[in-house]
């Protein structure tokens, strides 16, 4: 085992020990194991988050009623039926780029939304001594391996970036789950994951045949939101996502080619950064963490 290897393994092991994440899954059941097809399961993921937005979601997926949802049929059919079945699940049964990338946007969301329930969150997800372990602690056992939050983004979304605050990748070269890396990083997934978080970008549910359109539109819909200029000042308020995750968006240069590519047209906004680009001042808003009720 490489230094960066071994590493990678000490720091895991202490993060999970300050995480509990030697707890059981929140899927953790006893149910038999039954075999499920890839597209079968993928489709379940995407009909739940629908019911879910239909029965607890306001403001186009940007709240929700977390008590409503726990309560709820579709979630108690998710609890006991869909996320057993994921233990047996082998998301290599995906074929395709679009299949995989819907699949774990789906589970990201709908176990963020798990595990608010099941964790018992009530202010935020940072709340407690131990503040954003919860993207640790949250996770589901998926073909016999343990598959966090953490995990889902910084390993499997962002083809084993890591996480922006800590050294190194996220999986060791040898971790079984890099079999299951997307390694063509498309920036605008951090429009379409919540964190349920007031900043985060709303709850959508994201279909495999049409997932790079719906990518767009979110994408579109949370710059349109979030952006503000000040031209009198020369500065634009960006969300703090395009600085934490430089290492997906890039320099300032190309974050406001972003920013521009993603305002609609004819927007005064657009015209201006299009116009002054090498004098604007980039400023990162705060992050509301509070839950998204």
């Amino acid at each position: 085992m490489s230094l960066q290897q071994l590493a990678i393994r000490l720091r895991e092991q202490l993060l999970d020990v300050l995480a509990g994440a030697g707890r059981p899954e929140l899927n953790h059941s006893s149910a038999p194991a039954t075999a499920i097809a890839g597209t079968d399961l993928a489709a379940d993921l995407r009909a739940t988050m629908q019911q879910f937005m239909a029965q607890g979601m306001g403001n186009n997926g940007a709240s929700v009623d977390y008590a409503a949802i726990a309560q709820s049929a579709a979630y108690q059919r998710f609890r006991n039926e869909s996320t057993p079945r994921l233990q047996y699940f082998d998301p290599g049964r995906l074929h395709t780029l679009s299949a995989r990338l819907a699949f774990w946007l789906n589970l990201y969301n709908v176990l963020t939304l798990d595990a608010v329930i099941a964790l018992g969150v009530r202010r935020s997800v940072t709340e407690g001594p131990l503040g954003m372990l919860f993207f640790r602690r949250a996770a589901y056992r998926i073909a016999g391996q343990r598959v966090s939050l953490e995990d889902i983004e910084h390993g499997i979304l962002r083809g084993n970036r890591g996480h922006p605050f800590l050294p190194g990748p996220h999986f060791r070269a040898d971790d079984p789950r890099m079999a299951w890396v997307i390694t063509k990083v498309d920036p605008r997934l951090h429009f379409a994951l919540n964190c349920a978080s007031r900043s985060c970008p709303p709850i959508r549910a994201y279909d495999a045949e049409l997932v790079t359109a719906q990518l767009d539109q979110a994408t579109r819909s949370f710059v349109h939101g979030n952006v503000r200029t000040a031209p009198e000042q020369g500065r634009v308020w960006l969300s703090p996502i395009f600085k934490w995750f430089r290492a997906d968006f890039g320099d300032n240069e190309a974050v406001l080619d972003f920013v521009i590519q993603h305002l609609p047209r004819m927007d005064a906004r657009r015209r201006w950064l299009e116009t002054r680009r090498q004098q604007v001042r980039i400023v990162y808003d705060s992050y509301d963490w509070s839950l998204n009720v």
